[in-house]
């Protein structure tokens, strides 16, 4: 598949520019990244905080489409101009966050119902932006009829491409998503389509691309974060690396110190890190016990120790292997 492109999801918390240039650095794969949303802000502030993750030279690694969460258009408008003259080519829009503090204040998913609202936003806004505009959305918020009312009017306007996660937004990441629906909807939409959902291995794409033929652009999120070595094997049709708690170590340990680096002080860097092994702990079997250990760590010493006994207890050095059957490190790795 020549022509396949990889997106690496926008998950907040989790893909910021740290994570993604090492991600990049690390492993590849990836052919672009969709950065987590920002709020537009109704007094049309732009605030350092919400876009210094945008800025072009913190995001050398990969290419990155900034997103943005909105239901009010002249918002968008002005906050995606501002990214534009950051360099931007393509914004998306963010019409797919499920969380009801989002979706109850008719922003994200809970906006799909309203065809009307959204007809109206984009009619606004789209001759008004200095670049191309993409749209990140599921089938619905309660029902997929949403999306079958929407494409027709989506078809209307120049938008780049659609990302479709097929799943409703009152299901978030819950039960199967929708795949006959989505089938439904790539028979009517005109616009190119990213696919995003449930792809976790290999396996999981091949059923996938499988089935739906004429895609070639994927977005995958938490699959990617559990095991990172997902994209390169899909690239590669094959999964072949070696020494793979080896390479995992190495970027964690550069997430460490680049956060360490940024961020306001050892313990935002212990939150910020015990929150990313509810992925990485699936990268390991039967780690419960080191995984309780890791998040009651109260120091950077103590926490760095305790991922270190991790690590180990899953890295076997092999006697009697070759070189070239242990790969680079020697190492015969459990996982």
């Amino acid at each position: 598949m020549p022509d396949l492109k990889l997106y690496m999801a926008p998950i907040r918390g989790v893909t910021d520019h740290v994570f993604r240039n090492a991600f990049a650095e690390h492993f590849g794969g990836f052919d672009l990244a969709v950065a987590p949303f920002i709020p537009s802000k109704r007094d049309n502030s732009v605030k350092k905080k919400y876009v210094r993750d945008l800025w072009p030279e913190n995001n050398p690694a990969m290419p990155v489409i900034a997103q943005i969460l909105s239901n009010a258009a002249t918002d968008f408008v002005i906050l995606a101009n501002y990214i534009y003259d950051l360099g931007y080519q393509t914004v998306n829009w963010n019409l797919g966050c499920p969380y009801p503090m989002v979706a109850n204040k008719k922003r994200g998913s809970g906006l799909l119902p309203h065809t009307d609202r959204i007809h109206e936003f984009l009619e606004y806004a789209i001759p008004r932006l200095k670049g191309d505009l993409s749209i990140k959305l599921r089938l619905g918020w309660q029902t997929h009829e949403d999306i079958f009312r929407l494409i027709p009017v989506l078809n209307q306007f120049p938008v780049k491409e659609l990302i479709i996660h097929p799943r409703t937004g009152i299901q978030r990441y819950h039960g199967k998503p929708d795949l006959d629906a989505l089938d439904q909807c790539l028979g009517q939409v005109h616009h190119p389509v990213v696919y995003n959902g449930d792809i976790r291995t290999l396996g999981d794409f091949r059923r996938l691309s499988l089935r739906f033929g004429n895609l070639d652009r994927w977005m995958i999120g938490r699959g990617a974060i559990a095991d990172p070595f997902l994209p390169m094997t899909i690239k590669a049709g094959k999964n072949d690396v070696r020494d793979r708690a080896y390479l995992m170590k190495r970027f964690h340990d550069t997430l460490v110190d680049r956060y360490m680096v940024i961020l306001d002080g050892p313990g935002h860097v212990l939150n910020k890190m015990k929150g990313l092994w509810q992925y990485f702990s699936l990268f390991f079997p039967d780690c419960g016990t080191a995984l309780k250990k890791i998040k009651k760590s109260r120091t950077p010493e103590q926490y760095r120790e305790r991922v270190e006994m991790l690590f180990d207890e899953h890295v076997e050095y092999a006697d009697g292997m070759n070189k070239e059957e242990q790969g680079s490190t020697g190492m015969n790795i459990k996982i």
